[in-house]
């Protein structure tokens, strides 16, 4: 059975942070670290956090209109 969506990387893409909570700027710290010729983009989704308890739909959701 073939998969219903082929992703193709782009490996001139930035690495995306997706932070809806606390931890994910020292997280991207570090991967910048050890990264550092690597382009980054941050974004923390503090109006909508925790991301917890909240729905697998809901955050793919978020996820969609965050990156459009």
């Amino acid at each position: 059975m073939l998969p219903k969506e082929v992703f193709v990387l782009d490996v001139l893409a930035p690495i995306g942070f997706f932070d809806s909570g606390v931890g994910g700027l020292s997280v991207m710290q570090e991967v910048r670290r050890l990264l550092p010729s690597e382009n980054m983009i941050y974004f923390a989704d503090s109006k909508h956090c925790p991301y917890g308890g909240k729905a697998p739909a809901l955050i793919r959701e978020r996820a969609f209109i965050i990156s459009d």
